[in-house]
Parts: structure tokens; C-alpha cells; sequence
């Protein structure tokens, strides 16, 4: 089994950046997709992006352009960078990996002047 822990949630105005982290208990990220997915009230998870254990990306087409996600493997750690937020983005963000299933407590982010 594995643990996920994001971070870097918080309040941002309409425009701004924020980067999102996701720790791994162990070293999975190279040997799985993960994804980041994000969840308001009342409405379904949705995909925002994933990478692959070889590196390739995919981006939900809301964010192409604006989100990228990136993995440091001796960091156990993948991130998200958010860029010119709008408040549509904004939502709990969650980590997870295919490999085990494996899902994090979720991060809020806010976009709001």
C-alpha cells in the first residue's frame, strides 16, 4: 500500500499561479500513471491531467495551456502547476495513482478576488 499527502492548496485571485504537490509514501511514481483530479459540491471527480510511468502527459481541455504536470522520482513527489487560475478552478484537488488505487486527502484550492 501506498500513502499520498498533496499540499500547496490555498486562496489565490483570478490570474494567479499555484503548484500543487503530491508526496508518495514510497518511490511508485515511476512505475505508474498518476493523475490529479479535482471535485466541487454536488458534482462528479473529474480529470485535470495525468502522466504516465514513462512521462507522457494528458490534459483535461479546460486547463491545456495553463496546468502542467511534472514528476520528480527521487523526490517521490509529482506535482501540478496552475497558471492564470480562474475561478472555475476552483475545487479539492486530489492525487492518485492506478497502482494500488492509492488516492490523497485532497487539497483546496480557491480562485477568488
Amino acid at each position: 500500500q501506498v500513502q499520498l499527502v498533496e499540499s500547496g492548496g490555498g486562496l489565490v485571485q483570478p490570474g494567479g499561479s499555484l503548484r500543487l504537490s503530491c508526496a508518495a509514501s514510497g518511490s511508485i511514481f515511476g512505475l505508474t500513471t498518476t493523475g490529479w483530479y479535482r471535485q466541487t459540491p454536488g458534482k462528479q471527480r473529474e480529470s485535470v491531467a495525468r502522466i504516465s510511468s514513462g512521462g507522457t502527459t494528458i490534459y483535461a481541455d479546460s486547463v491545456k495551456g495553463r496546468f502542467s504536470i511534472s514528476r520528480d522520482n527521487a523526490k517521490n513527489t509529482v506535482y501540478l502547476q496552475m497558471t492564470s487560475l480562474k475561478p472555475e478552478d476552483t475545487a479539492v484537488y486530489y492525487c492518485h495513482t492506478f497502482l494500488y488505487d492509492a488516492w490523497g486527502q485532497g487539497t483546496q484550492v480557491t480562485v477568488s478576488s
